[in-house]
């Protein structure tokens, strides 16, 4: 295949499924020979993975001085749309031309994207208007526009990719305007980012060692993680004396959901009779200290410093670093899923490749990837099914569970390699390209419209809310 310039556009380039997908698309076409460069909105060097910070990626973050994020705590979607239009004019003026622009998560800026005269791929985890709240009058008029923008943006875009046949469904429901059948392209595990040791002497790694065995979750630090369910599911173990439970995720100061959730989470634990604490982020400012739970520890300078947590029930782990993931999927017993109807799910894919069995909600993108009885263990969302299904990993013998572990791996060697992905991804942009891409008058006059519509409407919010 010819050698292409791509640009990648996502949103906010943080810690968690969709930024993983981000990261290893790029890694896979460059070292395929390609010119990548990210574009992004938001990019924190003390929240994000390791690849996008030490120069083995070119991150180009498009800050928007006039846009804020939201309007009084209200908004998000509004200004997160107008400051993916700047983002999209960036790409679309930049010196650099691109020949292929790979889209992330947000369909808004495509049709301006279009002014590159690139060809666009667009990568849809989700429709994200089955992920906003629909539920009160004003709830629905002001999705409405929105929801119409997603679809008709969605429809522009050259070729369209989905992660999972769970979500190809979906999408043909959501968007009944559009006659596009989206390919399949489930995203990939660089299993060499996993197969590292993390340092010995790393104090952030030092204070998740202990003499109990742990059993893992991780998932951002939002409600519909259903993390609680974990929690619930220790809580009914017979013989949970020797066990800890490990929640880990993404925690940012920037979103009061991830703030309002750990403490509500930490309450949960609590009030089932569960000792908790927290390790505080590494990087943590003295402002975002004050977010955590009481029970927070910080990280010491030197290993030797760090005290033992044998007797925590339940250990959250938020905005962990690369070496803590590193080791937490090392030492843990099982990881447990429990989003339900979650589009894919990486995490599922990450425990496999670690060799760690996973038990995870019987719906959605897990059904895909974790094979019931032979890597894991599919689960009706109850606390009573997943405690039953994280016992029966904990009292199997050592022969068992590496038999588990080890057809976890190959399914992900198989299945789900980076180097599978890229030639997949690589496959559907040559079939893209053949085809001329045309750019819309029309969508660039509404799109115009709406800018001006929307920038009164926050101009009239922020004066009179």
């Amino acid at each position: 295949m010819q050698k292409l310039s791509v640009a990648i556009v996502h949103p906010n380039l943080g810690i968690g499924g969709a930024e993983r997908l981000v990261v290893d698309t790029a890694l896979s076409l460059q070292q395929r020979g390609h010119r990548v460069v990210i574009y992004t909105m938001h990019h924190d060097p003390a929240h994000c993975f390791e690849e996008t910070r030490d120069g083995t990626l070119d991150v180009r973050v498009v800050r928007s001085w006039l846009i804020p994020e939201s309007v009084n705590g209200r908004l998000h979607i509004l200004c997160t749309v107008l400051r993916s239009l700047g983002m999209a004019r960036r790409v679309a003026t930049d010196r650099e031309q691109y020949d292929v622009v790979f889209v992330d998560q947000l369909s808004a800026p495509i049709p301006l994207l279009k002014y590159a005269h690139a060809h666009i791929l667009f990568y849809c985890h989700f429709p994200d208007y089955l992920q906003a709240p629909h539920t009160t009058l004003w709830q629905r008029l002001y999705r409405a526009p929105f929801d119409l923008l997603e679809e008709l943006t969605t429809g522009e875009a050259d070729q369209i990719v989905v992660n999972s046949k769970f979500t190809q469904s979906t999408f043909r429901n959501a968007f009944p305007r559009l006659s596009v059948v989206p390919r399949v392209l489930p995203p990939a595990i660089n299993l060499a980012a996993y197969d590292t040791t993390p340092p010995a002497d790393d104090p952030a790694v030092a204070m998740l060692r202990m003499p109990r065995q742990s059993v893992l979750s991780i998932n951002r630090f939002e409600r519909k993680k259903n993390i609680a369910l974990a929690i619930d599911a220790l809580a009914l173990l017979q013989n949970r004396s020797d066990l800890c439970l490990v929640v880990a995720g993404g925690w940012d100061v920037r979103v009061p959901e991830n703030i309002e959730y750990l403490h509500e989470l930490d309450a949960h634990a609590r009030s089932l009779g569960l000792s908790t604490r927290t390790v505080a982020p590494r990087s943590a400012s003295s402002q975002a200290l004050k977010l955590l739970p009481s029970n927070y520890v910080r990280v010491p300078a030197f290993a030797d410093d760090v005290k033992t947590t044998d007797s925590v029930d339940v250990l959250f782990v938020p905005s962990f670093s690369e070496s803590q993931r590193a080791h937490l999927l090392a030492t843990a017993r099982c990881v447990v899923y429990t989003p339900i109807n979650e589009h894919l799910g990486i995490v599922p894919l990450e425990a496999m490749g670690m060799r760690v069995p996973v038990v995870a909600a019987d719906s959605g993108g897990p059904c895909e990837t974790v094979v019931h009885g032979k890597t894991g263990y599919l689960c009706q969302p109850t606390a009573e099914d997943f405690s039953s299904a994280i016992s029966r990993i904990i009292s199997m013998s050592e022969d068992q569970r590496s038999e588990m572990g080890r057809a976890g791996r190959e399914r992900v060697e198989t299945e789900f390699a980076l180097d599978a992905y890229a030639t997949k991804l690589e496959g559907i942009i040559s079939d893209m390209i053949q085809y001329p891409t045309t750019v819309s008058a029309i969508f660039g006059v509404l799109m115009t419209l709406f800018i001006i519509c929307t920038s009164a409407v926050i101009f009239l919010c922020a004066r009179y809310l």
